[in-house]
């Protein structure tokens, strides 16, 4: 593989994130194995050692959603409980994400407020077509995350805990992104690039915060999100566009290190608890792109969520670990959606293939074009109060009923 510090270009695409450099001069925090019974601590390191941070680094604190593991070999242990994988930790270890760790019985983050993305840009980009259409988002993002994908776009920050790197960063406080997103304009804040339930804490004091200023809040997530953690977000989260990555379980355990049910699961708790929920997939050619299982995919999403629910269907490039493989070949994706289309999901759209692009909304009842999209941005509106000029069928979505600032 070619040198990885200064990545390619790649096109820009729905969920890219901004290329961050690496910090030179940065020490990657390193896990260390607690001692077991009988055994010396690591060289130079006693358990003790990592308690509560100090002034110095306001990105230490105190994680939520931890409980005592009654550990018979070593005492402090830990279970972190804010994503499906619920990790057992023994003192001084890292969680599967990278940025949650025991210290000295005790669970904390290690990214609290520590963004190596933050930034303005169409709500399209992430993508979101019925919730806000035309408007921006301000986006936020730490380092690490719970799943290791084959494929991520945005390892560089996703995965950099496990190539022994630190991106570059700053301290942003929740106060401070909320007023920045005010001053750019935005309606919303997105929490993206990476997998935004292992910041929860910090997503959750700015999530708040952007509520009390007139923000909304949307998550770009992979839905492995515990039941614990829907609790605490879903009073203050608008709208999630959930990554469903595949139809089979082979594929969430051997591409991405997970699994699929507690995805599905979150995808209907949101729904149900009243979050506007899009779905995405990335279409990669012999991993997850067999007919059969896109119309399954297509048929769970028609009756658990709503045959109105819009899916994402978008071009693989290839990157990290799959940078051998081709790109998701334009015949693939216009197949794909059609399979979707055939099943009776009735809001599916093809992004990242300019030559075979599908982002112009229909009404699902006469057909009607309704809005038409270029480049993450809404070109045409042709709702009235949020209903189709034709038959009246009312638009499935947020904020739809006035047309966006500018058309």
């Amino acid at each position: 593989m070619a040198d990885d510090t200064n990545p390619p270009h790649r096109p820009e695409t729905f969920t890219k994130a901004p290329i961050v450099p690496f910090d030179p001069d940065a020490t990657p925090h390193r896990p260390v194995r607690a001692a077991m019974p009988g055994e010396e601590p690591p060289q130079g390191l006693r358990v003790d050692d990592l308690g509560a941070a100090g002034e110095s680094e306001p990105n230490i604190r105190v994680a939520l959603l931890a409980e005592p593991f009654n550990d018979p070999f070593v005492s402090g242990s830990v279970r972190c409980i804010a994503c499906a994988h619920r990790c057992v930790l023994r003192p001084s270890r890292v969680g599967i994400c990278g940025v949650r760790q025991n210290r000295g019985g005790v669970l904390y983050t290690l990214v609290y407020g520590q963004a190596v993305a933050s930034q303005a840009e169409p709500i399209e980009k992430k993508p979101f077509f019925h919730f806000l259409p035309g408007s921006s988002a301000y986006s936020v993002a730490t380092r690490g995350c719970n799943f290791h994908c084959s494929y991520c776009q945005n390892w560089e920050i996703s995965q950099a805990h496990r190539k022994g790197r630190v991106p570059e960063s700053r301290y942003v406080a929740p106060e401070t992104a909320v007023e920045a997103a005010v001053a750019a304009g935005v309606r919303s804040i997105a929490y993206t690039y990476v997998e935004p339930t292992i910041f929860l804490e910090y997503a959750l004091d700015t999530m708040t915060r952007a509520r009390a200023a007139g923000l909304r809040n949307v998550f770009v997530t992979n839905g492995y999100e515990s039941p614990e953690a829907l609790d605490l977000l879903v009073p203050n989260l608008d709208a999630a566009n959930v990554d469903l990555k595949a139809a089979n379980d082979d594929f969430y355990r051997h591409v991405c290190g997970a699994l699929s049910e507690p995805v599905r699961d979150t995808i209907v708790a949101m729904h149900q608890r009243g979050v506007w929920v899009e779905l995405t997939t990335l279409i990669i050619p012999g991993l997850n792109d067999d007919r059969r299982d896109l119309a399954a995919m297509a048929e769970w999403i028609a009756t658990a969520v709503g045959p109105e629910t819009p899916w994402h269907l978008t071009r693989f490039q290839p990157a990290y670990r799959l940078s051998g493989l081709s790109e998701t070949s334009a015949a693939t994706l216009v197949g794909a959606a059609s399979i979707a289309r055939e099943v009776g999901l009735r809001h599916v759209y093809v992004g990242n293939a300019p030559e075979v692009e599908a982002a112009a909304t229909f009404c699902s009842r006469c057909g009607e074009r309704l809005i038409d999209r270029s480049n993450f941005a809404v070109t045409e509106w042709r709702l009235v109060e949020g209903r189709c000029p034709s038959c009246g069928h009312a638009l499935a979505g947020v904020g739809l009923e006035a047309a966006p600032v500018g058309l």
